[in-house]
């Protein structure tokens, strides 16, 4: 336990490090693989993937894709094991995430798509509006500009009336950027401006700089509609936004080369070509391949505007070469259309490769827009025929179930038929045993009737005869007081005494055996101490007997004093049989609110536990008899700690 307790500190500190700025990416990636290490040993539980997901998300934080595939692959094997819907999903998510980030399109589409399926099972709404914002990125980089705008109406759809309010920011950006390239300029401002109204929330950290994001698409937009001047105000507001330079440097870089190309085209000259330069060099040190391509081009128009040809053929061919290095063939056109305007004698040479590439670049692009509907046309036939294969297992399942059930029914039905001759058996032995026990009351009814009368006739001898004569002798010694010798008289006195002395006990005597007679305790008290004398012979527990001198037996019904012996006589069966006691207590209290006999039957033996086992012949007796007189059982029994059994009886007051 003590090695589980240094394992789990180990990875909560490699954790936190791998997350920690204060150490460089070298360092990160080593606590992230001990962290990994860590986990592959433990059990495949909730909180062991959680921390998987951890260290994948440190990996892809710090750029390294192929152990954040590791990671991802790993946790997916875990989830499928233990068929984890949610983990799975996020698992496929994560794959799509390392495709895309490799620009691998159709394969991180594959992912996303079945990370989508599983999420729209669950109630996970974020995940997967996420995951379809994830799509429809890769269809919006594929120029499938409908198909990504379809997937982010539907993400908006998911979380609407749900508090997500990054997930919307996301979605009204997209859709802003979307409707830009479909030239529906109108819309795109208007959706660029619900982002805007976004970017004040809690929900979205101001590290994001959303609100300079936002800022520089409708800038953007303006710009496409050569309104300059709209376009520069948007921009400038943007870099105004606090520490945007350290939060986001390629957007603030992005930012200054848009305000200068604006200014450009407003001709102010104004911190130009400064802020062209400034921005070019924050992007060759974050290695912005694009954007040094976009600033590039904007210098080189800078350029040859101002008659340097030098300067603008020189600007407008390291574009071109920078872009055919990243064969990023949408840049490639637009280095190709610069060089054409720069230098002009080859403009036909570049115009031929530029339609060339523009061709092959339409046609893999309407190839890469079909090749997504296919994957999820292929997906779906996967689905299906993975569906119907479920339903011929799961037919065939329930053929075999059918028959193991008829297999299980026919053997219940045998021995519940062997069971009820068992029961048909018990309770004719109880029947025999009722009609027993009715013999022994009657039987000792009538010896008890025989002695009462017995006892009754000596009574009347004694006091009708032995008195009467004692009496008579008393009478004439007392007619011998005349004679006045003193010894006589010290005789006679003393023989009185005697006689009056024995006058008196027999009168005891006889009040006491008729006394006897009448507050005599009936049979059944008889009959429950023989068997409670019984119990105290035959094994040697200790039995304490406690009997309410209040209950008066006379008045309480056969079928219940019948039940009452019965429950004691299982109870001590019970016990002698399973408890193992040393001492056995039983108790009848008279209780008066309500009229009531209390019995209560303890032992300190084994115990047992009452919600597990199975409910013998005896408890169910015990539950039968104490119904049929009307009454409460209780049962407290815990392993090792003894049996109390206490039974209500109502009786009439």
């Amino acid at each position: 336990m003590k090695d589980v307790y240094l394992l789990n500190d180990s990875l909560s500190l490699f954790l936190d490090k791998a997350n920690n700025d204060i150490y460089d990416i070298n360092k990160k990636k080593v606590y992230a693989l001990q962290a990994f290490e860590i986990l592959k040993l433990q059990k495949a539980d909730s909180l062991s993937i959680l921390n998987l997901f951890k260290v994948a998300n440190r990996f892809y934080n710090i750029g390294d894709l192929t152990n954040f595939k590791k990671v991802g692959q790993h946790v997916l094997i875990k989830s499928l094991e233990k068929k984890d819907t949610l983990n799975i999903a996020k698992a496929y998510s994560y794959a799509g995430d390392y495709y895309s980030a490799n620009g691998i399109s159709d394969s991180a589409y594959v992912f996303y798509y079945k990370a989508e399926k599983l999420y729209s099972k669950t109630n996970d709404f974020d995940n997967f509006a996420r995951v379809l914002l994830n799509k429809a990125l890769l269809q919006f980089n594929a120029d499938d500009y409908l198909g990504s705008e379809r997937a982010v109406i539907k993400a908006l759809k998911a979380v609407k009336s749900k508090e997500a309010k990054d997930i919307e920011y996301d979605s009204y950006n997209l859709l802003g950027i979307i409707y830009n390239e479909l030239e529906e300029f109108d819309k795109a401002i208007e959706f660029h401006n619900k982002a805007l109204s976004y970017t004040s929330v809690d929900e979205i950290p101001l590290v994001y700089q959303s609100k300079a994001t936002s800022l520089n698409n409708i800038g953007y937009v303006y710009q496409n509609l050569k309104n300059y001047q709209k376009a520069q105000e948007y921009y400038q507001e943007g870099l105004k936004q606090k520490n945007l330079k350290y939060d986001k440097p390629s957007l603030y870089a992005m930012l200054l080369d848009n305000l200068a190309y604006s200014r450009f085209k407003l001709n102010q000259e104004k911190e130009l070509p400064e802020l062209f330069l400034k921005s070019l060099k924050l992007r060759d040190s974050l290695k912005l391949t694009s954007g040094i391509v976009a600033n590039k081009i904007h210098l080189s128009e800078y350029y040859n505007f101002h008659k340097d040809s030098v300067k603008a053929l020189q600007f407008a061919r390291e574009a071109l070469a920078s872009a055919r290095k990243d064969n990023n063939y949408r840049n490639v056109l637009i280095g190709l259309k610069q060089m054409g305007v720069v230098e002009p004698q080859k403009a036909s040479y570049y115009s031929k490769e530029y339609i060339h590439i523009n061709d092959s670049l339409q046609k893999a692009e309407r190839k890469m827009g079909e090749k997504f509907s296919r994957i999820e046309y292929e997906t779906d036939v996967l689905k299906s025929e993975n569906t119907d294969l479920v339903v011929q297992n799961r037919n065939l399942f329930y053929v075999f179930s059918i028959l193991i059930l008829l297999g299980v029914f026919t053997f219940l039905f045998v021995a519940q038929k062997n069971k009820h001759k068992l029961l048909m058996f018990k309770e004719q032995q109880q029947l025999a045993n009722a009609e027993i026990y009715n013999l022994m009351i009657s039987q000792q009814k009538t010896i008890e009737e025989n002695r009462t009368k017995e006892k009754q006739r000596v009574a009347r001898e004694l006091h009708d005869g032995v008195l009467g004569k004692i009496f008579g002798v008393r009478m004439n010694l007392d007619g011998m007081n005349a004679v006045s010798d003193e010894k006589a008289i010290k005789s006679r006195l003393q023989y009185l005494a005697e006689l009056k002395q024995i006058e008196q006990d027999i009168r005891e005597i006889s009040h006491d055996m008729n006394r006897e007679n009448s507050e005599l305790i009936n049979n059944f008290v008889v009959i429950l101490t023989n068997l409670i004398e019984h119990q105290r012979k035959a094994f040697k527990t200790k039995v304490h007997f406690l009997l309410d001198k209040n209950i008066n037996w006379a008045n309480i019904t056969n079928e219940i004093k019948i039940n009452l012996y019965r429950i004691v006589q299982e109870a001590l069966q019970n016990s002698n049989k399973y408890a193992n006691p040393t001492l056995i207590k039983i108790e009848f209290i008279k209780q008066y609110d309500p009229c009531q006999i209390k019995l209560s039957i303890a032992d300190d033996g084994n115990g047992f536990n009452l919600k597990k086992a199975k409910k013998g012949i005896g408890l169910q007796n015990i539950e039968f008899r104490t119904k049929e007189c009307e009454g409460k059982l209780e049962i407290i029994t815990k392993p090792g700690n003894g049996t109390l059994l206490q039974v209500e009886i109502p009786i009439e007051s």
